[in-house]
């Protein structure tokens, strides 16, 4: 069964950071691409970031270029999104997903973490 478990979010002020986590299991995690994704407040689901299997070619959203930086560690079976400047429009639930440049029809089965910026 493959398990993607988010971690990291948090209530911070504009102009933090935060490290979003995501633990894999279930499945070959270092053969497939994945992407983060967020769904704001009574909005869509939105593309954040992708990174390929072997952390080479990554690519972002143009809301969150420059800021926000995604890795992975094949060894531990994780992904990271670090995320720099945060702004109040970075609010929302951020899930990992299998996938290169993704934007899954429904909100993904796991939990998610909540990221909100307020100051």
């Amino acid at each position: 069964e493959v398990q993607l478990l988010e971690s990291g979010g948090g209530l911070v002020q504009p102009g933090s950071s935060l490290r979003l986590s995501c633990a894999a299991s279930g499945f070959t995690f270092s053969t497939y691409a994945m992407s983060w994704v967020r769904q704001a407040p009574g909005k869509g689901l939105e593309w954040v970031s992708s990174i390929s299997w072997g952390s080479g070619p990554t690519r972002y959203a143009d809301a969150v270029k420059g800021r926000f930086t995604v890795s992975r560690d094949n060894a531990k079976k994780t992904l990271y999104l670090q995320m720099n400047d945060l702004k109040p429009e970075d609010t929302a639930i951020y899930y990992c997903v299998k996938g290169w440049v993704v934007i899954p029809a429904t909100p993904p089965a796991g939990q998610g973490t909540q990221v909100t910026v307020s100051s």
